[in-house]
């Protein structure tokens, strides 16, 4: 049960209070700086109190910009993203956002407005169902139906939310609710008994997994978002070189051990590197820290550390065992079973040569590509990881230049890297980089797109230049959808279906209309001309970047294939 806070400020006003009062009221309670909000007829309410409000409130030009924003805010900060959109297809318009930050444990809490209580089930205007469109893709939904309740409600979503696995929350808010008054709203109690997350590990099961590291030769560990979101990068460290473990890392657990660590090996999976693919291979203790096994990660399942012991420690149960079975299975939170591992600080065992074998891989298979007349994608990346130290925000939308982002920006630090991992939504990585600007207002932020992602959100440009936000918006144009050109020319015999581009706009002109200065670049000498010149300054900027429009993502793993059947290594 949650420790009961004090409630008489509420009770002491004499002012009758509507439900958007203590909504508002809630949020602050909550310490909640912005909003990520777009208003509508049902949340009018709400707004009118927003008015009024210390709050910051971000007003995006699309709810899904605003949903998508809240997710890279949510990322940055480690705390929760707030949104507020209308019914019906305000409501609508949020849906790819929950599902994305119900795929990649982002938490958000979301409030749509709904049509009057007394109209709700008759197809009312903009009516919609939002609790049983987002059953499925929210951690937890509820709509308020008595005025008094919405204190709890609120402290509840909250909670559910940030606590265990992370995960959006929607509350749905009908309009008379919203505008009812009422004198004695309710105390905001919260009591959960069907929801009590597990975040101290077993400590047999620790033990067991103490004397399988100190007996296996060829141990790995398998670092994903869940060591970011536990704030336990610095215990990863520690425990990898307590005993001497590899690291290989997740798309979306990159950042959680720094890339010139000695045991950092890498990123695994489709397009991730020799090395790190190799050692899942060939490893005998695999040793998950947050990570759910994805199919993008694992390839084939008949070849994914075939020859392996496999522990999982996660903080949701539901992981453990649905893709992979697991022999020691470690219900927790991700920095507390660490701390626990690096306390019984077990024998070492033997394994320099599997150390030594994992570092010839490093060395006689990088990443690869061709220099040419034509400019490079990876030659960007390097050039931005150069000016930037490697601590950059990095935000992408999803395709082949999120790829080469992962491959090539080499991460430092964590909370520095924001991707759409499980749902990969494209649109993601333009609004998703005002979320994680507004949370480090002093941060180099990148916003990584391609040609054909960048034009689905690309009005929230306005919203940048409102804030006056200092985003580096890189597009890499290849006049194509890129990775679906890849695709087809590996797997359908070159048979580019709707994926090139005939029509697009000029970029440079389109950043211009929004009072935002453009570049337009295609070659590599340019590239770093002028991102010398733009780097520091603290005005948003698009980069027009014309790569080559035939550079595809190497390595990678086809369908169907294993870990090591790779293609594409440097020869």
């Amino acid at each position: 049960m949650i420790q009961k806070t004090a409630f008489e400020e509420t009770k002491a006003k004499t002012k009758p209070l509507t439900g958007a009062d203590l909504l508002l009221q809630a949020l602050e309670r909550e310490n909640v700086e912005c909003i990520f909000g777009y208003p509508g007829g049902a949340v009018l309410p709400i707004y009118d109190k927003i008015y009024d409000s210390k709050i910051f409130h971000v007003l995006p030009r699309h709810e899904q910009g605003g949903i998508h924003a809240a997710e890279g805010y949510a990322r940055i900060s480690g705390k929760p993203g707030v949104v507020i959109a209308t019914s019906g297809p305000g409501a609508t318009n949020i849906v790819t956002g929950l599902a994305d930050a119900m795929m990649d444990s982002l938490p958000l809490v979301v409030f749509t407005g709904q049509v009057a209580t007394g109209v709700i089930g008759t197809d009312a205007f903009q009516e919609a169902d939002i609790l049983g469109i987002t059953t499925p893709i929210t951690k937890y939904n509820c709509q308020i139906r008595n005025l008094e309740d919405i204190p709890r409600i609120v402290k509840e979503a909250f909670y559910i939310a940030t606590s265990g696995r992370p995960g959006p929350v929607l509350i749905d808010v009908p309009k008379d609710i919203a505008a009812t008054v009422t004198k004695e709203p309710r105390d905001q109690e919260v009591d959960l008994p069907g929801y009590q997350p597990t975040t101290k590990p077993n400590y047999l099961q620790i033990r067991k997994l103490t004397e399988a590291v100190s007996s296996a030769k060829k141990p790995v560990i398998l670092a994903g978002a869940g060591v970011i979101f536990s704030k336990a990068s610095q215990e990863l460290k520690s425990y990898a070189e307590q005993q001497q473990i590899p690291v290989v890392h997740t798309l979306l657990g990159l950042g959680g051990l720094p890339e010139d660590n000695p045991l950092f090996v890498g990123m695994g999976g489709m397009h991730g590197c020799y090395a790190a693919n190799m050692a899942l291979y060939e490893c005998d203790l695999l040793i998950n820290v947050g990570a759910r096994f994805d199919d993008r990660l694992t390839g084939n399942l008949q070849h994914f550390a075939p020859n392996a012991i496999k522990a999982h420690i996660d903080i949701d149960p539901a992981e453990i065992g649905k893709i992979i079975p697991t022999k020691i299975p470690i219900v927790a939170d991700a920095k507390e079973a660490l701390t626990e591992l690096i306390s019984q600080n077990g024998k070492q065992s033997e394994h320099n040569e599997w150390l030594e074998k994992i570092e010839n891989w490093k060395k006689d298979y990088p990443y690869y590509y061709e220099n040419s007349d034509k400019l490079k994608p990876q030659q960007v990346l390097e050039l931005l990881h150069e000016k930037t130290n490697g601590e950059a925000i990095v935000t992408t939308d999803v395709g082949q230049h999120q790829m080469w982002a992962a491959q090539y920006y080499r991460f430092k630090n964590p909370n520095k890297w924001v991707t759409s991992g499980g749902l990969g939504t494209m649109g993601f990585g333009l609004p998703s980089s005002i979320g994680a600007q507004i949370a480090d207002k002093d941060a180099t932020v990148l916003s990584i797109s391609g040609d054909g992602g960048f034009q689905m959100c690309s009005q929230e440009l306005a919203l940048i230049r409102e804030l006056n936000l200092p985003i580096k918006i890189i597009i890499f144009n290849n006049q194509a959808l890129g990775m679906v050109r890849q695709w087809q020319e590996f797997f359908y015999e070159s048979r580019f279906s709707h994926s090139k581009e005939s029509v697009q706009p000029s970029f440079v002109k389109l950043a211009e209309a929004y009072g935002i200065k453009g570049y337009q670049i295609a070659n590599v000498e340019d590239a770093e001309k002028v991102l010398d010149e733009v780097l520091h300054t603290r005005e948003p900027v698009v980069l027009d970047f014309r790569i080559d429009p035939n550079e595809n993502v190497y390595p990678m793993i086809a369908p169907g294939k294993g870990l090591h059947e790779m293609v594409g290594m440097k020869p």
